[in-house]
């Protein structure tokens, strides 16, 4: 038999699962890969604590390798370690994957949540922003929570459901504790705790980043959506081409009315004013609790002529903290400065990623 790299990962699978005490599963991998039968059929599993109203098998393969934490598969990226966890709580559960550079870790390192977009995976963000490279190159750490197609068919984040916008509970709570599970078991500064994300991730970023100020010091949010511009479906759609109807949450009464106190998180938005899938009035929404100070037309330096020019906005809120506005002019629907390795990325600059970190690491917690 040939060994190839499907049949090497099913031994790999099989002996993961020997090690955790699990022979029978582990056998079964083992018959299926010498049928030429792939690891994922004889893993995937329904689980109870889910979270979501139906569950099927398809669902059950996103991502592709389901590991739980104590045994995480572990792949080598130069000097650091890219590794697949779970975590669970009672709104459910989400995989998640953790990159931790060679660095040395006798320092707490900086921690950056990365949410990616609809129809994306951890291992495609990863590729798309380079912020693995990043952490490597600057020393901190990556964390991607996965969104299955059991959650969304899309794989898109829920950020226009009221019970997916409120602190403790929905995907909110998912996120912000696999964000505490990390700093738990890596030696994470609690000060510099950081969360970004792109599209959909991007409006999630700007949830959690303001349902749980006293866990994160700063947020990116790239072609994104304001906290409270939906309350379902349709108000969603409508918030996506511009609208400016106000979601439910802003009504007195509600639990989430604390979303009116805005300006808590140091904030960088990014979006290309050509992009026809958000509306970049959004980006504008998003700093509306700030000033500005200067807006400064920029091209960028790199020397590409097809490098985008972009106008940079630096604001700041009443109460002191700081904001970037990013409008890059002619750019799309997609992760600036990104590679061209993953989906949704736009690899003529400027580089979102590079000065998303930047920004975080100038925006340590205050407190």
């Amino acid at each position: 038999m040939k060994l190839n790299e499907g049949f090497l990962d099913s031994m790999k699978e099989a002996f993961a699962l020997f090690r955790s005490n699990d022979p029978a599963g582990a056998a079964e991998i083992v018959k299926r890969a010498m049928r030429g039968e792939p690891a994922d059929a004889a893993t995937a599993r329904a689980d109870p604590h889910d979270g979501t109203t139906t569950t099927r098998f398809a669902d059950l393969l996103q991502p592709r390798r389901h590991v739980h934490k104590t045994q995480p598969e572990v792949d080598v990226q130069d000097c650091g370690h890219f590794s697949t966890r779970r975590f669970a709580n009672a709104a459910g559960q989400r995989n998640y994957k953790v990159y931790v550079p060679g660095h040395d870790r006798s320092e707490p390192l900086p921690l950056i949540v990365m949410l990616h977009g609809c129809t994306q995976d951890a291992d495609d963000f990863a590729a798309g922003t380079r912020m693995n490279a990043l952490a490597e190159k600057q020393g901190f750490i990556v964390a991607y929570p996965t969104q299955p197609q059991g959650a969304n068919r899309s794989k898109c984040w829920n950020w226009f459901r009221p019970a997916d916008q409120q602190r403790d509970q929905g995907e909110p709570s998912l996120i912000a504790g696999i964000t505490r599970e990390v700093m738990a078991d890596y030696n994470v500064d609690p000060k510099r705790v950081f969360v970004a994300g792109l599209s959909a991730g991007g409006a999630m970023a700007a949830i959690v980043a303001q349902t749980y100020p006293d866990l994160y010091a700063a947020a990116g949010v790239h072609s994104g959506l304001p906290v409270g511009c939906a309350h379902d479906l349709p108000s969603a759609l409508a918030a996506m081409r511009g609208g400016k109807a106000r979601s439910k949450a802003r009504k007195p009464g509600r639990a989430d009315i604390h979303y009116a106190q805005a300006s808590q998180c140091p904030l960088i938005v990014f979006h290309g004013d050509a992009d026809t899938t958000v509306h970049p009035a959004n980006a504008n929404e998003l700093v509306r609790e700030f000033s500005a100070r200067e807006a400064i037309p920029v091209r960028a330096s790199s020397g590409d002529s097809r490098a985008r020019k972009h106008t940079v906005r630096h604001m700041t809120s009443q109460a002191g903290v700081d904001a970037e506005l990013w409008i890059i002019h002619g750019a799309p629907h997609a992760w600036a400065g990104g590679s061209s390795s993953g989906s949704h990325t736009d690899p003529s600059g400027p580089d979102a990623s590079a000065e998303m970190v930047r920004f975080f690491l100038e925006h340590p917690r205050r407190h």
